[in-house]
This record gives C-alpha cells, sequence and structure tokens, in this order.
C-alpha cells in the first residue's frame, strides 16, 4: 500500500483537483462501448503509452482475448482501475467490432491504494495490462483480420492529471501468459452480500488455510462504499468476512456486489469476486481490523492500568471527590479491625465500578454502539443524578442533616465505605490519566475476561493508597488522630464538594440548555429539602423515609415531565479561544494537512476537568497563540461533550478510549505524534517554533 501523500501547495493542490474534474467530465462514458470510431486522438498517449494485441485469430461463439497493454513514461505517473475511487476515472474502450460480436467484461490486475488529501484512489503504478474478453459472432467468417480501437483513459501524477486517448491498431501476439497471470482470477464458488445498517457486509469464500497478508476489497460498484474508511475482515470457517462503511453520499442500495480482494500491496495477489444478495455470516474471528492498533505486552498492560489507575489519585479530574477520601482516611486511623474493613469495603466499591462501567461500555460496543470511556456523562439523566447526589453530598458535609444510613463520610460503616468507593469510582474515571490511555484502549481490543480484569486493576490502582492504610499500621501513625477537628474539616470539605455539584449544573445546562438546567436544579433542591425533613424527624436511627417520599415526590414527578420537554440537544460547535480553531471532521483534518504546515488537533470534553486544566495552563496561552500563528499551526477541536460517533471513531482508531487527546502533525508526516495527556505550559509553543 501506498503511504499518503501531502500536497506542498494548497494552489497546485487545487489545480491538480480541477485538472481531474475537467478529464474525468471528458472521459465520461461506458467502460467499453461499440460505437463510431473518432478521425483521430485528441489527446495522445505521451504520459501512459498504450498497446493493443490480440491473441490469435476468432473463432465464432470462443472467446478471443485482446489486451491493452499500458506503459507509464516514468515512475511518477499512474493510470486507474475501473472504479478509480474518491478520484480520478475509469477507462472508456471503443472497439470498431461487427454488430453481432460481443464484449465482455474487462478484467484487471490487483490496483493499489494512493491516499492523497484524504482521497483514495485505485491505481495502477507502472506498466499493466487490461484483458477484454471478445466473442465473435457469425459475421466472423468476413472478418478482414485487422481490430482497430480508441481508447480514453486519464494519467496521473500526484499533483496533475491529463486525459490520455489513443487510436490503435491490434498487433497479433503478445506475452499472454503472462498477462494472464497477472489479472486478478475469478473465484468460481459466488460470495454474497448484505446492507446492515451504514456497512457492506460481504463473504467471500475462501479456504480456512490460505494466508490474507493485509487484506483489502476493491469494490466495483461506485458510490457505493467508503473508500478511504478502514475495513474489518472477520473469518468463518472457508468464509472470509469483509465489513466496509457505505458511502454516506451514495443511495446505499445495490442489487449485486462486485470486485478484487486483495492481499497486500501489488505483488501479493488476489482474487475477483462477484456478489449476489444473501445471508453473511454473523461473527467470526477478527484477522484484520486497521482501525485497532496493535496491542501491547500483557505486563505493560497489567502495569499501565495500575499505576494509571493511581495517578488518578492526583489526576485534576479526581480532585471534587478528594474530600469523601480525606475524610475516610482520617477515620481510618480509629482502630486497625476497623481501618482494615472499610479498606476493604472501599477497594471492592472502586473495583466493583470500575468492572461494572467496563462490561457495560464493552456490552454497549459488541451492539453497535460508537462509545468510549466516561460514557456515562455524555448522557444528561446520568449528570442530572450526580448533580443531586453531589448536592446531597454537600449538605450533608455542611451539616444540613445527618442522616447514619447516608454514610459517606462520618458514618463509620462499612456500606458507607462501600459507597465511597462507588461513588469515587464513578465520578474519577471519566479523564484518562498516564500510564491509562494505552491499558483502556488495548481493553476495548481484547477478549472480554481480560479487558475486564484490566478494568478491575484500573479501579485496585484507584483504591490502593485506602486499601494500604488499612493494613499498613506506620502509614496510619502518620496520619491525625480523630477528635473534634473531624467535624470542622467535614464542614471545610463541603466547599469542593458545592464547587463539584456547581460543575455538574454548568455541564447540565451545557448537555441540555438552560431550561434542563433550572429543572435540574429544582429536583436537586426538592431531594435536599426531603432529606431535611428526614433529619429533623428520624428518631433513635430509624429515618422517616415516608415524609421524604412526602415532601420529595412533586419535586420529582415535576423533573419527570419538565425534564424531556425543555431538554435541547447541543450539537458540536466552536466555544470561544484563543487560537484560531475549527471544529474536528476527516475532511477538516486532511484539509489542514494538505496545507503543509503544522496541525494541532486535541479533544476534550465539558466534564473533563484534566482537559479544562491543560487548556487553562497551555492551550489558552497568549505565548501559544503568538508560536502558532508564527509557524502557522492550523488547529482542530473535536468536542466530545456529548456522544459523537465520528469521534468516537477516531478516538478507537487511535487507541484512546477517552479524552484528552492531544495529536500533532509534523508537516509530510504519515502518523501523528501523542503528546502527553498532562500538558506542561510551554509544550505547545516549543513545538510550533521547532517547526513540528
Amino acid at each position: 500500500m501506498r503511504h499518503a501523500r501531502i500536497f506542498t501547495s494548497p494552489i497546485r493542490q487545487f489545480a491538480a483537483w480541477v485538472l481531474a474534474l475537467a478529464a474525468m467530465l471528458v472521459l465520461a462514458g461506458p467502460a467499453a462501448a461499440q460505437t463510431t470510431m473518432p478521425g483521430e486522438a485528441k489527446f495522445g498517449d505521451a504520459n501512459i503509452a498504450v498497446e493493443l494485441h490480440t491473441e490469435g485469430q476468432p473463432a465464432e461463439g470462443k472467446e478471443w482475448l485482446l489486451a491493452l497493454h499500458f506503459t507509464p513514461k516514468g515512475p511518477e505517473w499512474h493510470g486507474y482501475w475501473s472504479n478509480p475511487g474518491d478520484a480520478g476515472a475509469g477507462m472508456r474502450l471503443t472497439l470498431d467490432l461487427p454488430p453481432d460480436w460481443e464484449v465482455g467484461e474487462a478484467r484487471y490486475p490487483v490496483p493499489e491504494q494512493l491516499l492523497i488529501s484524504g482521497l483514495m484512489n485505485h491505481v495502477y503504478q507502472g506498466p499493466y495490462t487490461v484483458l477484454v474478453p471478445v466473442t465473435p459472432g457469425p459475421s466472423v467468417k468476413g472478418f478482414a483480420g485487422t481490430l482497430k480501437a480508441h481508447v480514453e483513459y486519464l494519467a496521473c501524477t500526484d499533483q496533475i492529471c491529463v486525459p490520455q486517448d489513443a487510436l490503435l491498431e491490434a498487433k497479433p501476439g503478445g506475452d499472454f501468459a503472462r498477462w494472464r497471470a497477472g489479472v486478478a482470477p475469478l473465484l468460481d464458488a459466488r460470495a454474497t452480500f448484505a446492507i446492515s445498517g451504514k456497512t457492506l457486509r460481504v463473504a467471500i469464500p475462501l479456504p480456512e488455510g490460505m494466508a490474507l497478508g493485509k487484506p483489502h476489497v476493491f469494490v466495483a460498484n461506485e458510490k457505493l462504499v467508503a473508500h478511504a474508511a478502514p475495513q474489518v475482515f472477520r473469518r468463518k470457517g472457508d468464509v472470509l468476512i469483509a465489513e466496509i462503511p457505505l458511502d454516506e453520499y451514495g443511495s446505499g442500495k445495490a442489487e449485486a456486489v462486485s470486485g478484487i480482494l486483495a492481499f497486500g500491496d501489488k505483488d501479493a495477489g488476489g482474487f475477483a469476486f462477484k456478489a449476489a444478495l444473501g445471508d453473511v455470516p454473523a461473527g467470526g474471528e477478527v484477522v484484520s481490523d486497521p482501525k485497532q492498533t496493535p496491542v501491547a505486552p500483557w505486563w505493560t498492560l497489567v502495569f499501565g492500568a495500575l499505576v494509571g489507575g493511581l495517578l488518578l489519585n492526583i489526576m485534576p479530574c479526581v480532585f471534587p471527590i478528594l474530600s469523601l477520601k480525606a475524610i475516610a482516611l482520617a477515620r481510618a486511623g480509629e482502630s486497625e479491625a476497623k481501618a482494615r474493613s472499610e479498606g476493604l469495603a472501599y477497594t471492592a466499591g472502586v473495583v466493583l465500578a470500575c468492572i461494572g462501567l467496563g462490561a457495560l461500555l464493552l456490552a454497549l460496543r459488541a451492539a453497535g454502539e460508537q462509545v468510549g470511556w466516561a460514557f456515562q456523562l455524555q448522557q444528561p439523566g446520568v449528570v442530572v443524578a450526580l448533580l443531586v447526589l453531589a448536592a446531597a453530598i454537600t449538605a450533608n458535609f455542611a451539616g444540613l442533616f445527618e442522616l447514619p444510613s447516608f454514610s459517606v463520610s462520618m458514618g463509620g460503616e462499612k456500606a458507607g465505605a462501600f459507597a465511597t468507593g462507588l461513588l469515587a469510582a464513578f465520578v474519577a474515571t471519566p479523564c484518562t490519566g498516564p500510564f491509562m490511555a494505552a491499558a483502556l484502549g488495548a481493553a476495548l481490543l481484547l477478549p472480554v475476561p481480560q479487558a475486564l480484569a484490566l478494568f478491575g486493576l484500573l479501579g485496585f490502582g484507584l483504591a490502593l493508597p485506602f486499601l494500604l492504610l488499612g493494613f499498613v499500621p506506620p502509614l496510619r501513625k502518620m496520619l491525625p488522630k480523630p477528635g473534634a477537628w473531624m467535624d470542622r474539616f467535614r464542614r471545610l470539605m463541603a466547599i469542593p464538594m458545592a464547587l463539584t455539584a456547581l460543575a455538574l449544573l454548568w455541564l447540565t445546562v451545557q448537555l441540555g440548555g438552560r431550561g434542563f438546567g433550572i429543572v435540574a436544579l429544582v429536583l436537586a433542591f426538592g431531594v435536599l429539602l426531603g432529606l431535611f425533613v428526614v433529619g429533623k424527624l428520624q428518631r433513635g436511627g430509624k429515618m422517616a423515609w415516608p415524609a421524604f417520599a412526602l415532601v420529595a415526590a412533586p419535586f420529582l414527578a415535576f423533573a419527570l415531565i419538565a425534564l424531556p420537554n425543555v431538554y435541547e440537544a447541543k450539537g458540536a460547535e466552536a466555544k470561544a479561544s484563543l487560537l484560531a480553531s475549527e471544529p474536528f471532521s476527516r475532511d477538516a483534518l486532511a484539509q489542514a494537512r494538505a496545507s503543509g504546515k503544522p496541525v494541532f488537533l486535541y479533544f476534550t470534553a465539558d466534564w473533563c476537568v484534566t482537559c479544562k486544566v491543560n487548556e487553562a495552563t497551555s492551550i489558552e496561552r497568549e505565548s501559544t497563540k503568538a508560536a502558532f500563528e508564527k509557524a502557522g499551526v492550523k488547529v482542530l477541536v473535536g468536542d466530545w461533550t456529548v456522544r459523537d460517533e465520528a469521534i468516537t471513531t477516531f478516538l478507537t482508531e487511535q487507541g484512546a478510549a477517552g479524552v484528552p487527546l492531544y495529536l500533532w502533525y509534523a508537516p509530510g508526516s504519515d502518523k501523528p505524534e501523542q503528546l502527553p495527556q498532562v500538558l506542561t505550559p510551554d509544550l505547545l509553543a516549543q513545538k510550533a517554533s521547532a517547526g513540528g
């Protein structure tokens, strides 16, 4: 496969595509026809010369092979397959034949992929030969033995395209044995295809033991599939199943599908196939998925999950729950038995929450949903629930009510430690930190048991400080002894929890609009009022829950009715920024890379605290702006606050399970450099000053 080449000049790029479009209009027409021959060639074949050869003598009712042999004048020139891909034009052939002769479908060699500025081309580089079968009719008896043809085609380099044509007189003979071996042979067994959602699925009969190399399906049907999109291959016995995304601008329908299955580069070979509408087996073992990055060794994934969870304790996105953990840390010094039991309970809550979130994530992806890590915070209902919970914890910390079973802070029960662990994992894991990214990205590719093990190790790392405090007495001795100060400390910790509640209220507005946020705030007030009443009415540790239901029920009913009606879905839109940025899309990325300037692409979300800290300290800076303007850096932003399948797919292709993700494309590079998830203040300015 040829690597992408990027134009160094936008003017040259524009000129190239204008010429290509003009050439395509000139050559528009069928691949083979029997019409009136022109008097002379219009363009000539100076860039890719062509010759016409015939094999033997024609006989009535028997296949007679013609060969069009193309020879580029230099390695920079290439021709096109019958379906040229996203740009270019296929060959158009006119043969001077009697009307009772039949021209069959042209047979092509396996083409190559050439990606230019995000456009996939199906090309031939170097000499190539197209075979055209002809079946003579009864008039062959009067055939004079001279065959004439007119062929029109396109000759291109990576920077320019020119139409070519030639008037040809057939030459008897030629290297037909080599030319036959060069075209893709047609599979004897018929393939089947089905269109499922936005994907074309093709089942190609192929022996299970046959080596595949790097398979790729070239689909002959034009405007059916997205040629540049990654293709997934699965094997189920003697059937190879190809999954190819459809062209979003196409009809998405086909009565039959044909093409060529290639096994890699042009010398790796392949087979032509014809597929009829039919059943395509489900499942199968994945044998090739370019969207998936190579999985690192298991021990490195274990290390990444464990250390990543441990470091998550000091990441900015975890700070809002440090109040919960700080109080539990202080309480752990009361007795050894209590410290151990609470450490185990807290660890169980964290690990169970991480495994549960991971299992739900894997299940949704297996069902075809494009979701990633922290998907729960992309759901407005979940954020409303977290807002209510954060408000309740804030009020509890502030001493507005005391509920024994609401023991996330001072209750001293194992159930409270377990609940704290559940909440800690649920709120603390939206952002990925150092070491975490590779482990979580791999978890989306591995078998389910291994993936769940990584999610569990992530939770174990997050809970490890608590666990060590429970089982290592010298560490507990470093904590201050329990006393009256703990009550003051708890009230002080109401401040960061209140800030967390405010942040969740802001996020609620971002997800569903101002009216949605107001209704969520009314719901939170109703719940707090109910809890306050319960706290006043409780006697002997028994809670008056009927009173809570009586007070909170009207607010809950109001919210259930109002929230869906006032919800306003937010689309991806550029937010105010110091940098001259634009929203991410694959087309925008291709255009930015084609400019020949460095490209900085980053993915963020309003609920990702790490993202916001990086933006405040490293991205939205005057020094970064000045360095970017001087170097001409193109900036693209992918906002993942609300669910976006295109962004999720791109993140998966980069081996990332969540945000933040920072990518730097140096001019002319094929692959981006993935920057650290915690940016230093001057990193981006230094990258721009160094020229990428």
